[in-house]
């Protein structure tokens, strides 16, 4: 292994140390509470005035918009987990990206709350309810889909030659440090440009894009270590399922649920596949680690 891939092999690991460690959780834990407390705390000030008016016109004037930021919040944490996951399994990033889809989904679900005055009144509600329900059931089909399609994961040595997958997992470090980076400075560039008042990003929808860019780096490096034709379609098919998720993030109400749930289907009918026609022979390469 190269002396670049060790020193980026080592860096991704101490990050990886200091974001799973437990004390980490939960300061992100009470970060995400004092958040949550502290836009309502801000929120209901505006509402009395009592706050400076170029300061109050950066707020907004909904309760509701308090549960937005907690789960946007919430779910940029859970990116975090996704990139470091990259490293780990080809199939359990392309699930934990299935799981970022279902917490997204119940955002949504609650963003429509923001639209409605307090207290809540029926003839206000009575269409956005319906998208709610559309995005929460998608949410649980998903969350549902999600355990069959771990169960099918088979991980196996992706070779036998150890230099060989080690290498591979060191590439892929690589790789989830150059996305981490690129979440940094997305995150950083949308802040600034909310607190300058200008029009912000699709910060999910601009990730996953990047991710599908990122999914079809990583079959391009597999194939320095395996050409094996199983193992490209699986890949293939999972990137795939990547680009349809990235799709539903943009798509109207109901056909965004439809996309994420046949983007899963889709996902899990590419493993039973896989573990169907895999060849057996265990001196073969067989899986992706």
């Amino acid at each position: 292994m190269t002396l670049f891939l060790r020193r980026g092999d080592r860096l991704f690991n101490a990050l990886e140390h200091f974001w799973e460690d437990k004390r980490t959780e939960r300061v992100a834990a009470n970060l995400l509470i004092i958040s949550f407390l502290g836009t309502l705390g801000l929120i209901e000030l505006r509402r009395q005035g009592w706050l400076p008016q170029e300061f109050a016109a950066m707020l907004p004037s909904s309760h509701y918009y308090a549960i937005k930021i907690a789960f946007s919040m919430l779910l940029a944490l859970e990116v975090v987990g996704l990139v470091f996951s990259l490293a780990n399994s080809v199939s359990d990033s392309v699930g934990k990206q299935f799981e970022i889809l279902s917490l997204i989904l119940l955002r949504q679900s609650f963003e429509e709350f923001i639209y409605f005055r307090e207290p809540l009144v029926w003839e206000e509600a009575s269409k956005p309810v319906l998208h709610i329900l559309s995005n929460a059931g998608g949410a649980l089909v998903i969350f549902l889909l999600l355990g069959l399609y771990y169960q099918l994961q088979k991980h196996r040595p992706f070779t036998r030659n150890s230099l060989a997958t080690t290498e591979f997992i060191a590439s892929k470090k690589l790789v989830s440090l150059l996305l981490l980076l690129i979440f940094s400075g997305i995150v950083i560039t949308d802040a600034y440009y909310y607190i300058a008042n200008q029009p912000t990003y699709d910060f999910f929808a601009i990730f996953y894009t990047i991710l599908v860019f990122s999914d079809v780096l990583l079959v391009l490096v597999s194939l320095r270590y395996s050409s094996n034709y199983q193992i490209v379609f699986r890949n293939s098919g999972f990137t795939v399922a990547t680009v349809v998720v990235r799709l539903a993030l943009t798509a109207p109400h109901y056909v965004n649920v439809l996309l994420g749930i046949g983007a899963i289907v889709f996902a899990i009918g590419v493993t039973v596949a896989y573990n169907r026609f895999e060849n057996p022979d265990p001196l073969k390469i067989s899986s992706a680690p």
